[in-house]
């Protein structure tokens, strides 16, 4: 057999591959890569065979904070806004003394605004209080002596402690009578010494032909005889001029005399010592 150079063709057909004559020595200053960890294959975008993915040696120089890119769509975030008020007295602790003649529709609206307020609110009637005597009870309908004012009185005091007793519990409360201007001693005086200086007198005083069209509506006790009715709206006409906000309720509902109400209160709270 011949054998020759060209048995072996030339460096492309050596079985061991190129040929290493012309590789030299690594260069003096180059230093080797670190070895790649084992991990999931990355394949190569010419389809080459796959190659581990990098992950940094551990101990490593941690990498610098990501800045966040400004929102480049011109968003300001706005404060959130501020809680409007409610409306009204709103969520205030109270004492009120809602005044007026018999059939002027005091109780009822007392108690629809004590029910329709956004915080607990007590309504204390005085007329329930007195009747509260079952015994020896004063007719209001026999007239005024005596025993009708001692147990007016009885009933005041009565009222006066649980109105102070819900408001050091912070409890609003709301009180109806019939107080007459002509009797501050025993009448609004009266209620401010049980109470306390901060109790809101209103008075309700519709016509005296609504008045009496309501009284007649009543029934038991607390229906008058028209000319009793006609005299306490005439003694209860001396608060004009007295300072005491007036709220002529004749062409009011109860929830409309009771928003009427509260927004005199509102008045009153904003300027303290307007009364």
């Amino acid at each position: 057999m011949q054998q020759g150079v060209g048995a072996w063709g030339g460096p492309g057909q050596h079985p061991a591959g190129p040929s290493r004559q012309h590789a030299g020595p690594p260069h003096p200053q180059a230093r080797p890569a670190p070895p790649r960890p084992a991990g999931p294959p990355v394949p190569l975008p010419h389809g080459g065979p796959p190659q581990p993915a990098y992950v940094p040696p551990p101990g490593g120089r941690p990498t610098a904070p990501v800045t966040p890119v400004p929102d480049a769509t011109g968003h300001v975030p706005l404060p959130a806004a501020a809680p409007r008020p409610a409306p009204g007295t709103g969520a205030a602790t109270l004492a009120v003394l809602l005044i007026g003649p018999a059939g002027a529709g005091k109780t009822t609206v007392a108690r629809h605004w004590a029910g329709s307020r956004p915080v607990p609110t007590a309504h204390v009637s005085l007329d329930d209080v007195r009747e509260w005597v079952c015994s020896g009870f004063a007719d209001p309908q026999a007239g005024w002596n005596d025993h009708s004012e001692a147990q007016y009185r009885l009933a005041r005091r009565t009222c006066g402690f649980a109105a102070r007793n819900y408001l050091a519990n912070g409890i609003s409360c709301i009180l109806d009578d019939a107080v007459f201007p002509d009797r501050p001693v025993v009448g609004l005086g009266g209620w401010k010494r049980h109470v306390g200086p901060g109790l809101l007198p209103v008075v309700l005083l519709p016509g005296l032909e609504v008045v009496l069209e309501r009284n007649a509506a009543r029934s038991g006790n607390r229906r008058l005889s028209d000319e009793e009715v006609a005299r306490i709206h005439g003694r209860m006409a001396g608060w004009y001029g007295s300072g005491l906000p007036i709220i002529d309720n004749s062409q009011l509902d109860v929830e409309g005399t009771a928003r009427a109400l509260d927004e005199v209160l509102a008045r009153a709270i904003s300027a303290p010592g307007g009364w």
